[in-house]
């Protein structure tokens, strides 16, 4: 399957390859089979936000004001949209700066190479994270919880196994 995919960047310290991006996809669309049936058919949007950003979303459709990393919305078959999955890239930053113990708001002439290659992992997992809640997977029970991660886990190796895991930077 084919579908048409919407990269907007949001971000203004955020630079990603669409291309890249958007090969991700069509290798998860691909192996479908092995996610539930994969995404829906579809136009597929992808946002990429400030933390801010996603909060004022996660505000104004599900009465939480709080950040969060991934928030997705499904689309409408007969408009023929898939849905649309947007993802902090601060929080991804943030998250990489706390695991790697480095401060993630250090010059940007302190941050290793490591650090950038963490942070493109962890927001390619968001991206697989809203496309595998449109193929159907849900986390907010722990027995689903663990069945949607062990998803993320096997997605996470179908695009490492084949070089296609998108490059972003953070500035």
């Amino acid at each position: 399957m084919t579908r048409e995919i919407a990269i907007t960047n949001r971000h203004p310290r955020l630079r990603l390859d669409r291309r890249a991006i958007a090969g991700a996809i069509t290798l998860l669309d691909s192996h479908a089979a092995k996610f539930l049936g994969g995404c829906p058919p579809g136009e597929l949007s992808l946002v990429f936000l400030t933390d801010s950003a996603l909060a004022q979303i996660h505000a104004d459709f599900m009465d939480d004001p709080t950040a969060t990393d991934v928030i997705t919305f499904e689309g409408d078959a007969t408009a023929g949209l898939a849905g649309e999955v947007c993802v902090s890239a601060d929080t991804a930053w943030k998250y990489v700066g706390l695991v790697e113990g480095r401060s993630p708001h250090r010059p940007r002439s302190a941050r290793r190479p490591t650090l950038q290659a963490a942070f493109s992992a962890e927001l390619t997992l968001y991206v697989v994270h809203g496309w595998l809640h449109l193929a159907g997977y849900d986390d907010l029970q722990p027995a689903k919880k663990r069945r949607m991660r062990a998803a993320e886990a096997r997605a996470m190796k179908l695009l490492h196994a084949a070089k296609a895991m998108p490059s972003f930077r953070f500035l």
